[in-house]
């Protein structure tokens, strides 16, 4: 029982990023790039504090460091300039969508020769991608959003098959929060930059709170959750990210986001799913 709920409130962390920074961008409260450097700058504190108070050094040479920080901070300039324009369920939905395809098309360039159900799983859930992608009546700031998450999608999907061999991956995450900092401010410092006490206060509780703790979470629970049930578990992030944004945003439920929510949650249970099933059938 004990599993299930820190399983559970870790999904609901993970989908309140998408929240926090819809609400705080959109509101106005603070710009996307500040929002983008407060999260990070809060997140690396979060994160070296834990490891203070667990113990260990802060692995900053390590090999594929420079990778995991460019690879983060594309994913966290993405994520942010994309909720400028699309709402949060749409925004997780594109994210997750191209972070598991992204990941199962490299596992096949390596050679994992996927089965027939993985393939037809993966060609469902790109074609709920697609419809969630499609031109809505010709605007474009959905098609740049759309865009940039796709970018943000596909910097995780880079950062977590690199951090994939990390020894300690908390180490490995703090050490990357620390080194995307300076990669952020030069990228993102400039003109038009502002940020209101509530539009800072969000930024910190999503780097702090959702990103810093809900990532150390994660990784406390992943060694006791089988491979295929960590990835399943996360098909739920969207759908709390589409109910967040709905309850707490009032952005509208239509009937393509949830079809193509549909299709892609499913796909992607079809197709990380296939190794469940015994090959011996007739």
């Amino acid at each position: 029982m004990r599993l299930i709920l820190l399983t559970c409130l870790t999904m609901i962390a993970f989908a309140a990023n998408s929240v926090l920074n819809r609400m705080a961008v959109d509101s106005g409260a603070i710009d996307p790039s500040s929002f983008a450097m407060i999260r990070v700058l809060a997140g690396a504190v979060a994160l070296c504090m834990i490891l203070t108070v667990r113990g260990g050094g802060l692995p900053l040479r390590e090999r594929g460091r420079v990778v995991g920080a460019l690879s983060l901070a594309a994913y966290m300039i993405g994520f942010s300039l994309a909720y400028v324009t699309l709402d949060a369920g749409l925004g997780a939905l594109i994210l997750f969508g191209t972070v598991q395809v992204t990941m199962f098309g490299w596992s096949a360039l390596r050679g994992a020769n996927p089965t027939m159900r993985q393939m037809a799983g993966a060609g469902i859930a790109f074609v709920g991608l697609l419809i969630a992608l499609w031109p809505k009546d010709g605007v474009s700031g959905g098609i740049s959003g759309a865009a940039l998450m796709v970018v943000a999608g596909l910097g995780w999907a880079a950062y977590t098959l690199v951090g994939k061999g990390a020894k300690d991956p908390l180490a490995a995450t703090a050490a990357n929060f620390v080194l995307t900092l300076p990669i952020l401010a030069v990228l993102l410092l400039g003109a038009g930059l502002h940020a209101a006490p509530s539009g800072i206060a969000l930024a910190i509780i999503s780097g702090a709170v959702t990103s810093g703790l809900g990532y150390a979470l994660w990784y406390s629970i992943l060694p006791r959750l089988a491979g295929q049930a960590a990835a399943v578990i996360q098909l739920s992030v969207p759908i709390i990210a589409i109910a967040g944004g709905a309850l707490l945003l009032g952005e509208a439920l239509t009937l393509s986001l949830a079809f193509a929510a549909a299709l892609v949650i499913g796909g992607i249970a079809v197709a990380v799913t296939a190794s469940m099933v015994p090959t011996d059938r007739s």
